[in-house]
This record gives structure tokens, sequence and C-alpha cells, in this order.
């Protein structure tokens, strides 16, 4: 007897047998590059998606409903929020959605995700530079007063609207980011608490103004759901991505200094606040211009313009730049980490894992990230932008869902070793088992429900990981909601955003399969039950530290 060697020796079953193998190979745990001296990452800024968003969703999706898809994309979030912060406790390392997939489901299913993760990141970033532009113009008398080398032109021939200023402010980030510049503790809470005050300036001002207005948008003749019920789901699939923050927050773990108490506490406040402010504003915005005559680039600020308030728009501006500019820092930030993980386990060249020995930036991942985010900036509209993160952010946390039930009932009790100590294995005589989870459709999901609920959860969940930490309640009931929720939002995000995110994601299939899978840390593991870990680790005198 002995251990199933995930290698290039293939045995009978050729290179098909070693592919399918590659896909289902898992990796431990801990992280050997956990970092003692850390700093704690907020996501409160990231609530300033709503001065980007408002304007394009109510117009084209969701009109005076808009309120509502903000509701249905917060509770679809809060339900992956739980399932986040149970495994950001349990495994808290760099990568987040990409480590848990890697760690729970296999290297093929984590490819797919770190790969979608990196889409979500980098157009996450372009789509809050094209939403900084227009309010910068404002300061100079509007977009018709920029030079026309920094104005939006309209190129015909391409029927596109490039945006310089958007390049350019990325580029500007990137550069930041690359010679070490990071928010501090005290200049991230005093931009935070500057662009909380602002939002409550709307909130206050803007429902002084509805009242003494009489609310008129809210007195069409098309009523609340001006585009239908399948309108504002579709909203809500599009709105969705305004909730990624805490996921970015979850790809920091490792620079967190008490994950298992910080994480799931800042995963759950953030949420809770941000879905607030969201609902809020809209219920404001839809309420005091019609839902078709929102300005789609600056709808907070024409809004009481609309209404005379001049003054007031200089504030909501500047309120508007301070935090989509923290807001852009921060959602250039985590991308390289998710490339430096990656590249750590070998699924992407090394170059992406460099760091810079004087900053301690992986100033290469930094470059790449900044030159594509920069050219999506300056070709691709909001809209465009914001349904493709939307599929990457809706995949990942489906794939995290899967995690928990995974990590409940047949949790990993494999352990990767050198095949340089097959010998030792072997000796022990030891065998492989593996587990496999598999789910096809909404039906059979449903009917798993009802068959988890009469089946008692493993044990071995609770020596999994780090333990002490977070736990995700109502489960198997909670993922299960969360999977099918997220992908009825996934159903609803339109043909061109999948035409998109499809060949995103098939060119990932392709750099993996003449990649990855032969550059991965694992190519040469030998998995063993973790019960006999111990014994191998005494009998060899190998450490995995």
């Amino acid at each position: 007897m002995g251990f199933l060697v995930d290698s290039h020796k293939d045995g009978g079953f050729g290179v098909l047998g070693g592919c399918v193998r590659s896909l289902v190979r898992r990796k431990q745990v801990d992280s050997a590059h956990a970092k003692a001296n850390a700093h704690h990452k907020c996501w409160l800024d990231n609530w300033s998606w709503s001065f980007i968003l408002v304007g394009t969703v109510a117009r084209e999706h969701s009109g005076p409903a808009l309120t509502i898809s903000f509701l249905i994309a917060g509770i679809a979030a809060a339900l992956s929020a739980f399932c986040y912060a149970e495994l950001a406790s349990r495994c808290p390392s760099a990568g987040s959605a990409y480590h848990y997939s890697y760690i729970c489901v296999g290297e093929g299913v984590a490819w797919l995700i770190g790969w979608a993760l990196i889409l979500e990141y980098t157009i996450s970033g372009s789509a809050v530079a094209r939403g900084i532009s227009p309010n910068l113009a404002f300061f100079f008398g509007g977009q018709d007063s920029l030079p026309c080398f920094l104005a939006r032109q309209h190129i015909p021939w391409l029927d596109i609207v490039v945006d310089p200023v958007a390049a350019i402010l990325v580029f500007i980030v990137t550069g930041l980011l690359c010679v070490g510049i990071k928010e501090s503790t005290l200049v991230q809470g005093t931009v935070t608490t500057v662009n909380v005050c602002v939002m409550l300036f709307v909130i206050i001002a803007g429902s002084y103004l509805g009242f003494k207005t009489g609310w008129r948008g809210y007195g069409l003749p098309t009523g609340y759901f001006a585009f239908g019920v399948d309108g504002m789901l579709a909203g809500s699939a599009t709105v969705f991505f305004a909730y990624i923050g805490f996921d970015s927050v979850a790809s920091t773990a490792e620079e967190v200094k008490n994950p298992q108490r910080d994480l799931p506490l800042g995963i759950g406040l953030a949420l809770s606040i941000c879905c607030a402010l969201y609902m809020l504003v809209s219920v404001v915005i839809v309420g005091l211009v019609p839902y078709y005559a929102l300005n789609p680039d600056t709808p907070i600020s024409s809004a009481f313009a609309e209404h005379g308030m001049q003054w007031a728009v200089y504030i909501i501006t500047v309120g508007a730049v301070m935090a989509l500019c923290s807001t852009l820092m921060g959602s250039l930030l985590p991308q390289p980490r998710i490339l430096m993980a990656m590249a750590r386990d070998g699924l992407l060249p090394s170059f992406f894992s460099d760091v810079n020995r004087s900053t301690q930036v992986p100033v290469k991942s930094t470059l790449a990230t900044g030159f594509v985010a920069a050219t999506l900036a300056f070709f691709m509209d909001v809209d465009q932008l914001a349904g493709m993160v939307s599929v990457g952010t809706l995949l990942a946390f489906t794939m995290v869902a899967i995690s928990v039930l995974i990590l409940r009932y047949v949790p990993p009790d494999e352990v990767p070793f050198p095949s340089s100590l097959q010998d030792t294995i072997d000796f022990v005589s030891l065998r492989v088992v593996r587990f496999t989870l598999c789910g096809i459709g909404g039906a059979l999901l449903l009917c798993g429900l009802i068959v988890l609920n009469l089946i008692e959860q493993d044990d071995a969940r609770h020596s999994f990981g780090h333990s002490g930490g977070f736990i995700c309640p109502f489960v198997p009931l909670l993922p299960i909601t969360c999977i099918l929720i997220n992908i009825y939002l996934l159903i609803n995000l339109g043909v061109a955003t999948w035409t998109r995110v499809s060949i995103w994601l098939l060119i990932g299939v392709f750099v993996y399969l003449f990649y990855g899978r032969t550059h991965s840390s694992l190519l040469d593991a030998v998995y063993v039950p973790a019960a006999h870990a111990d014994e191998i680790y005494r009998s060899s005198g190998y450490s995995l530290a």
C-alpha cells in the first residue's frame, strides 16, 4: 500500500488522469508567509460606489425601486459575509476566496476563482476611476471646459467614449502603491469620517428637499417598479459588486494581528453600515429627481443642483472625490496580493511574487495591475465594467459558500508532503482517501439541503484550521441559500456581460492547462491522512514550517 503521488508520472491514466488529479489536489491551511507586524484595513470607504452606481442602475434597470435592488444585493452579500467570516477566521492568509477554494475544493476550481478575482479587482479599480473624472471636471467648469487631451472623447468607428483622466488617475495611484505609500490608520480614519459626514449631509439635506418638493421622483406614471420586478432584480445583480469590500478585507488576512476576532467583526459591521448608507442615499436621490433624468456620471450632486443648491454640490463633489480616490487605492491594493498568492503556489510565473526589498511592495504585480486597469478605464464605460465585476464577485461568493459546506461535512483530512518522503510514507503504510462534493442544479441543491439537515456534521471540523474564531450559523441552510441567490443573480447579468467574462475565463483555462498545472507547488505532493501526519514527521524529521 502507498500514497498516490500527484506528479507527471500518471501511469495508466495518461495525461488525462494527471489533469484530473491536478484539478482536485488541495493545499494545507497554514501559510508560511504570515506577518507578525501588520496593519488593519478598513472597508467603510467602500460605500463610495453609491456615487457611481445610483444614476446608471436607476436609469437602466431599477427605476425608483433602486433601494430594493440594494437591499436584495445586501441580503445576498450578508449571507456570503457569514461564510467569509468563518473561512477568514479559520484560514487567515492572502488570497481570499482563491485561498479558501484551494484548501477546501481543489486546484482547478481555485485557479478559476483566482482568475475571476483578478478580473474583479482590476475592473473595479477601472470603474472607480471612470467615476472620479466627471467629479474632478466639475471643479474646472465641466467636461467641456477640460483641455481636449483630458476631456472624454467619443470614437465613432469604435462606438466608445475614452476617458484620459481616468487612465491618468490609475497610473498615479499605481505609482503611489509602487513606492510603498500606504494609508495609515489615522489618515484612513479621517477620510472615512469625512465621507460618512458627507453622506449623512446628503441624507438629511436630501430628505428636507424631498419633503419640501413632494418627492416628485416617486410620483411618476411608470410606478415604483418602472422596469418591472425583472429590472429590479437585474439592478440587484449589477449593484452587487458594491459589496465586494469584505472580500478585500479577507484578502489581507495575513496583515491582521488577530484575524479570528477582528475579521468577522470588521466584516459584519462594515457590511451593515454600508448597506444602510446605500439604501438611504438611493431613497433620497431617486425621490428628488425622476430616475430617467439622473445624471449617470454625477447623480448625487446633479440632483441637488436641480433644486438650486449649488453650494451643496461643492460639498458633495469634494466628498465624492475623496471617497472615490480612497476606494481606487483600495481596489488596486488587493490585486497584487492575489497574483502573489497564485505565484507562490506556482500557478503563475514567479515574476508576480517578486517583492521589492526596500519598499516591501510587489512592484511588478502592481505595475501589471495598474497598466491593465488604466487601459480598461480609458476604453470601457461604468455599466459594462460593473456587470463584469459582479460576475467575478458572485462566482467567488458562491465558491466560498460551497467551501463552508465541504469544511463542515467532509473537511479535508489530508496533508501534502514532498514526493521525496514517499519511502517514509510507504513504510507507515497508509492509503489516501479522497472526498468530493458534487451538485447539479438548483433541484439537487434543495434535495441536498434536506439530506444535510439529517446528517450530523463531521467532528473533524472542530480541528480544521484555526479554532476559536467565528462559526457560520444556520449551516447548511445559510450557505445553500447563499448559493441559490448568487446563481439567480448571475443569471440576471445579461448575455453581453457573460460573453466578455467567458472570454476571460477561457483564457484562464488555457493559462492553467499550459502553465499553472505543470508549475504548481503541489505538483509532486503526496497526500496522507492528517491523523498520521505527526507520525510521518517523527519518522522523517521533516517539518512544514
